[in-house]
């Protein structure tokens, strides 16, 4: 999912947005040198079959070949001792066997999805850069899907734009699900259009999609932002095909997955949405979605600073006459609401504590602490039989003790946050993008899931030269946006 320049996200995930949408393929033998075998993981975020869930972070505004803002991904690896700035790889459009060229501010890496879309039993990373020129197509934008393997990501293929003449920025959002049925994983694509494109599963290295579906979205083109600046996939029926969340500045619209394409079912909410997140929050069987509202108008009365929004699936797909909402004032929910704080810019749901229940991480990039503005703040709000609720509710920021860094002006921490379980103990680890840290270096942190929730104990923090992007001068904004945020 793509943001506005101000850097909020929604990212995306979104689950830019994925949420646990991917089909996953298990069981697969990967021979190895030497005649060895090992079974891949099927893990969607597990781009080299280790069995470890890995972290995908877009740096959009890195030097890549020579040319500033061409933009770069960061992989960093899963292992038993969890996420560290050592075990990672870089991929641009400068790296081999990857399509195109890094050419000045294309932003390669703007938006990021994954998921196991050739069915190998890897997982692989889909990259929107809809600031790309195509030809002559100023914006017209470009989507490349980077292939896992036994290596990690490699090489690279291309998803052609089917109507490059009719809209721009094509790949400013993206999902992953099974939106048909047939038990392979689709991708979904939007541009400043209101067509979204469905490309079918199976995918190939050497053929990309294996069909495509158009979907005239009912969202408001000439808008800004326009088009769909959101998407994300979840079953909120529970019938086992993924649905279709599309969200624009006019609104949200949910689409019913079906075996001949997504088919309208109901709008979720009006106005646009920051962030958009998915997961069985009281783990009745249904997807629940959630729609960050970071920018409010003075006619809003939920909150000033942004809030979430919870809209509940049921047998009939989502049910907007059973919501629930969350902001800086709800009981159990620390801190206090306050004008422009974007909270709920940023979403992602997982498993902190190991309850079975998803758990959900709420990010306000422009949150003022003390005297430092827009040096932002994370929430992580706690799912159960009932729901999510306030209670419980806990809070972070570079001032809170056993996080590194301290809170300064414009870092914009939680301008990402994503939630996955990087070591295997069964508890879903938080990382939190401050692309502003460092005059827009940025930085990336990754606190502990424990049975208490998330920990600061052992957290470990590392910015854009630890990870081997350099700024030459520029603006590298590694921590920007993560895959599955």
């Amino acid at each position: 999912m793509s943001r506005p320049h101000h850097k909020h996200s929604r990212r995306p995930g979104v689950l830019g947005a994925t949420a646990l949408a991917a089909v996953l393929a298990g069981g697969l033998l990967i021979t190895l040198p030497g005649g060895a075998s090992a079974a891949a993981s099927g893990l969607a975020d597990d781009f080299n079959g280790d069995g470890y869930r890995d972290l995908a972070t877009g740096a959009p505004g890195a030097v890549a070949g020579g040319k500033a803002k061409a933009g770069a991904v960061v992989v960093n690896y899963g292992s038993s001792s969890g996420i560290s700035a050592a075990r990672r790889k870089i991929t641009s459009q400068s790296s081999s066997g990857v399509p195109g060229a890094s050419e000045t501010s294309d932003r390669f890496g703007t938006e990021l999805a994954n998921g196991d879309l050739n069915n190998d039993g890897y997982g692989d990373l889909v990259v929107g850069t809809p600031l790309e020129d195509v030809g002559g197509d100023v914006d017209g934008g470009s989507v490349t899907i980077l292939w896992g393997g036994s290596s990690g990501l490699s090489g690279g293929t291309t998803i052609s734009d089917p109507n490059a003449s009719g809209h721009d920025r094509f790949g400013q959002s993206l999902a992953v699900g099974d939106f048909t049925g047939d038990g392979k994983a689709d991708l979904a694509v939007g541009s400043t259009g209101k067509d979204v494109w469905v490309f079918k599963g199976g995918f190939t290295r050497s053929e990309g999609a294996a069909g495509k579906l158009r979907l005239d979205a009912q969202i408001e083109s000439g808008a800004y932002p326009k088009g769909a600046v959101r998407l994300a996939a979840g079953d909120f029926d529970n019938d086992g095909t993924d649905d279709l969340v599309v969200g624009s500045s006019a609104g949200n619209f949910v689409y019913r997955g079906t075996s001949t394409g997504p088919v309208l079912q109901t709008g979720a909410g009006t106005g646009y949405a920051g962030a958009l997140v998915v997961a069985d929050f009281d783990r009745d069987g249904h997807d629940d979605l959630v729609v960050g509202s970071d920018f409010v108008s003075v006619t809003d009365q939920a909150a000033k600073g942004g809030y979430v929004t919870v809209f509940h699936g049921g047998t009939a797909g989502v049910d907007t006459t059973r919501s629930a909402v969350f902001s800086q004032d709800t009981e159990g929910v620390p801190g206090a609401d306050e004008s422009d704080d974007s909270f709920g810019g940023a979403l992602a749901a997982g498993d902190v504590n190991g309850d079975g229940y998803p758990d959900l991480a709420v990010g306000a990039a422009f949150e003022t602490v003390g005297s430092a503005t827009r040096t932002g703040n994370v929430w992580v709000l706690r799912g159960g039989a009932s729901g999510l609720t306030g209670t419980g509710g806990q809070s972070f920021n570079q001032g809170t003790s056993g996080v590194p860094g301290a809170n300064e002006s414009s870092d914009m921490f939680g301008g990402a946050v994503h939630l996955a379980d990087h070591n295997k103990d069964g508890r879903a680890d938080l990382s939190v993008g401050a692309a502003g840290e460092n005059s827009d270096d940025g930085a990336v942190w990754v606190l502990r899931g424990s049975t208490g929730g998330v920990t600061a104990t052992g957290a470990v923090s590392f910015g854009a030269s630890s990870v081997g992007i350099g700024n030459s001068g520029d603006d590298p904004m590694f921590g920007d946006i993560m895959s599955g945020s």
